[in-house]
C-alpha cells in the first residue's frame, strides 16, 4: 500500500465530524484491542466532548478531506490515538505521533490495552518504552504505561 502521510492535513477538531469522528474511533479500538465496545455511541460521543475536548488539543488527520485518523494530546500525554481502518501502516499515526512530541514539554507518556499488540509495537517504534504495567477496572483489561523522552 502507498504511503499517504506526504498528503495529510492535521486539522483543528471540527464538531461538524464528531459522528463520524466517533464511529471511526469505535471501529479502530475494537479492532485493536479485539472486542465490541459495549457503550452506545452517543455515550461515547459525550465522553469525547466532557472528558476528552477540555484537556487535549484534538487533531483530526485528513487525507483529501476524508477522515483517516485522530489524536487527542496535552503537553504530557496522549489520550487518543486512532487510524481508520485500512489506513494502518501509511504513515498516518506516526504523524500524529511526530506532531504530539513536537507540541509536548519533552516528554509524552500513554496508556494502551497490553493485548493490543499492533499498538503496542507501534509506540515502541516511535520511541516508547513501557514503563508500567497494570490494569484498567472500566475495560477489565491489562494495560501497558508507555513513557516517550526527548
Amino acid at each position: 500500500m502507498a504511503r499517504c502521510a506526504d498528503a495529510l492535513i492535521l486539522g483543528a477538531f471540527d464538531p461538524q465530524r464528531v459522528d463520524e469522528l466517533v464511529a471511526m474511533w469505535r471501529a479502530s479500538f475494537e479492532r485493536g484491542v479485539g472486542i465490541v465496545d459495549p457503550h452506545p455511541l452517543g455515550e461515547q460521543r459525550d465522553y469525547l466532548v466532557r472528558e476528552v475536548l477540555p484537556h487535549n488539543d484534538v487533531r483530526l488527520a485528513l487525507l483529501q478531506n476524508e477522515l483517516v485518523g485522530f489524536v487527542a494530546a496535552s503537553a504530557e500525554s496522549i489520550a487518543q490515538l486512532h487510524v481508520r481502518i485500512g489506513f494502518q501502516r501509511r504513515g498516518i499515526g506516526t504523524h500524529m505521533v511526530d506532531w504530539a512530541k513536537r507540541q509536548s514539554a519533552g516528554s509524552l507518556w500513554l496508556y494502551t490495552f497490553a493485548r493490543n499488540h499492533g499498538a503496542r509495537a507501534f509506540y515502541e517504534q516511535q520511541g516508547f518504552a513501557a514503563i508500567a504495567h497494570g490494569f484498567e477496572p472500566t475495560w477489565q483489561l491489562a494495560d501497558v504505561k508507555y513513557r516517550w523522552q526527548a
